[in-house]
């Protein structure tokens, strides 16, 4: 693993009043990653120290930087004392490898997913995926940015140089307790804090800089924009490179959503302004407006959020971070580019098949449209049912509808979508992009969105579907689906020429047919129980000390995926 030289501060400070240098993290790049999920503390406020977690740090994690086309390997070690998953959101691996609930890492265990970049150049993030426990783990501090490069972006005069005219920034609100301890699963949370730190502030050269933007808050939506209304340009939303910049003064952003901004700072050399979010212009049914309700503040089904018009900044414009322009560097970018690359979506002609999604609740009265819990189709989210089986290489639209009183942001794994229509209209030019998140309206609003399931099947394996509010996925407002097919090779492959026997098994089983690949043996659960490298042709596992069950044998190389289940019985 390659450190890239890095010129800003490497460490979180400690926070005190006033501002502080926002924390920039540390960069790796190479093809082998270890990443350490740790305990550690923050002094934000002088004299308490509040208990976080991160990955290889107090807070947060390095920044990973990957190539597109490369092989990757992921060495992830749980140093808690509680389980967990890792999901790298918006990439496109493997089911296996996408740190599902399934996938859970005991405490003291080491996890190592291996695949193929095949994303485009854009901002992607990871953080943990454990059911019912995602937001806790999260707000504690565990999160990190994933930058994704490619030939065709490379080609682009673009500010690229990490730390100096190209930044990453997580957006959170968080809330404390008397003790300056973290709380979750609230509506205080009335402190605003960029990549872990407190009112920060970054020096910025004159010249085009490059914000990668993270909405990496548990439930808040952004309305975001720059003090005197400086213009911005979109040029990249969660998955990808958009046609073209788009010219902007405010960028919603719900969370789990990214957008990458280009900043003409050329003519600001000395001076200093305030990044804001203008929640005052949000309308109601999103959180964070002054209002959560769609159906407004009166009236027969206006509900309302515990605790929510108690905290100052929904519904009021705040200050999230400061910007000081200092002079140009030596090698400055001083144009916006006209064009950027080009997105032609599916056909809705082509698609195979249509899925609706209905949002509500199992309590649809004014608290509960309001508050949730929240279900999809009518079921919360149970780890043993799969909701959809979607065929390899199926193109589909699904049509999310919102029985609700409140926006919901909805993400998908695996794929990245074109968003079709919003309440039937099209979307904004900055929309048109790549996306793996969208917010659907409340009040029977709806988004159709067109995406290709390609690459990757496994009957046994699910991706999931869910709300990017924290506090809903974890009550239930997911689903899973599984992708089949006859192979799960990228490539056509010798699947015929691997056996498994006996099968049923009692003990020992022999594994054939695939020479040079890695064999994983997992339970029904997608609990990693063995793994090994094969040179030879055959492998031999003894099965005699697991319980009688399902379990599944993974098989795969540089060019081949397949997953076998065995029966194991006593």
């Amino acid at each position: 693993m390659e450190r890239i030289i890095f010129i800003l501060a490497a460490i979180i400070p400690s926070m005190g009043f006033g501002q502080n240098p926002l924390f920039v993290p540390d960069p790796l790049s190479g093809k082998s990653f270890s990443l350490s999920l740790q305990n550690g503390q923050v002094e934000f406020y002088p004299g308490f120290n509040t208990h976080t977690i991160g990955y290889n740090q107090d807070i947060l994690g390095p920044t990973l930087i990957l190539e597109k086309g490369s092989n990757i390997t992921f060495n992830v070690t749980n140093n808690l004392s509680e389980q967990t998953t890792l999901h790298w959101h918006g990439l496109h691996v493997p089911a296996a490898d996408d740190g599902s609930p399934h996938t859970i890492i005991e405490p003291g265990q080491l996890w190592s997913p291996s695949f193929t970049i095949l994303d485009k150049s854009a901002t992607y993030w990871y953080h943990p995926h454990l059911h019912e426990q995602t937001e806790e783990q999260v707000t504690r501090g565990a999160a990190g940015f994933i930058i994704v490069r490619d030939d065709e972006e490379a080609q682009l005069i673009l500010p690229r140089t990490y730390g100096v005219d190209d930044f990453p920034i997580a957006v959170q609100t968080r809330a404390f307790d008397a003790n300056k301890e973290f709380l979750w699963n609230t509506t205080e949370d009335d402190i605003v804090m960029c990549n872990g730190t407190l009112d920060p502030v970054l020096d910025v050269p004159a010249q085009v800089i490059r914000l990668r933007l993270l909405n990496g808050s548990t439930q808040r939506v952004y309305n975001l924009g720059f003090e005197d209304d400086l213009i911005f340009f979109q040029i990249a939303t969660d998955g990808g490179l958009l046609n073209a910049p788009v010219s902007l003064k405010r960028l919603r952003l719900a969370p789990g959503e990214r957008a990458e901004v280009l900043l003409d700072l050329s003519t600001h050399q000395g001076q200093s302004f305030s990044f804001m979010s203008f929640a005052s212009e949000l309308p109601n049914g999103i959180y964070g407006a002054s209002n959560p309700s769609g159906h407004g503040s009166s009236g027969m089904m206006a509900g309302s959020i515990s605790g929510y018009n108690n905290n100052s900044l929904n519904g009021n414009d705040f200050k999230i971070m400061q910007f000081q322009v200092s002079a140009s560097t030596a090698n400055p970018i001083f144009t916006i580019p006209s064009t950027l690359t080009s997105n032609t979506p599916y056909a809705e002609p082509s698609a195979n098949n249509t899925r609706e999604f209905y949002f509500q609740s199992p309590h649809m009265g004014p608290q509960g449209m309001l508050n949730g819990p929240f279900a999809i189709n009518g079921q919360l989210f149970n780890l043993n049912v799969i909701n959809h089986e979607i065929p390899l290489n199926n193109i589909e639209i699904w049509e999310l509808v919102n029985m609700t009183a409140i926006s919901h942001p909805f993400h998908i794994h695996d794929v990245q979508f074109y968003i079709l229509d919003i309440n039937g209209n099209p979307p904004p030019a900055n929309m048109q992009g790549r996306k793996d998140v969208v917010l659907v309206p409340p009040m029977f609003g709806t988004v159709r969105f067109i995406t290709k399931f390609e690459d990757f099947a496994d009957e046994n394996a699910p991706y999931m579907y869910h709300c990017h509010m924290l506090n809903h996925e974890d009550g239930g407002m997911m689903g899973q689906f599984v992708v089949v097919g006859t192979t799960t090779s990228t490539t056509k492959g010798g699947e015929n020429s691997i056996l498994i026997y006996p099968n049923p098994v009692a003990n020992l089983v022999h594994v054939q047919g695939l020479p040079n690949s890695t064999i994983r043996l997992q339970n029904l659960s997608g609990q990693l129980l063995e793994e090994r490298v094969s040179l030879g042709n055959e492998e031999q596992f003894n099965l005699a000390e697991f319980a009688s069950g399902i379990y599944y044998f993974n098989i795969r190389n540089a060019e081949q995926n397949f997953t076998y289940k065995v029966i194991k019985y006593d």
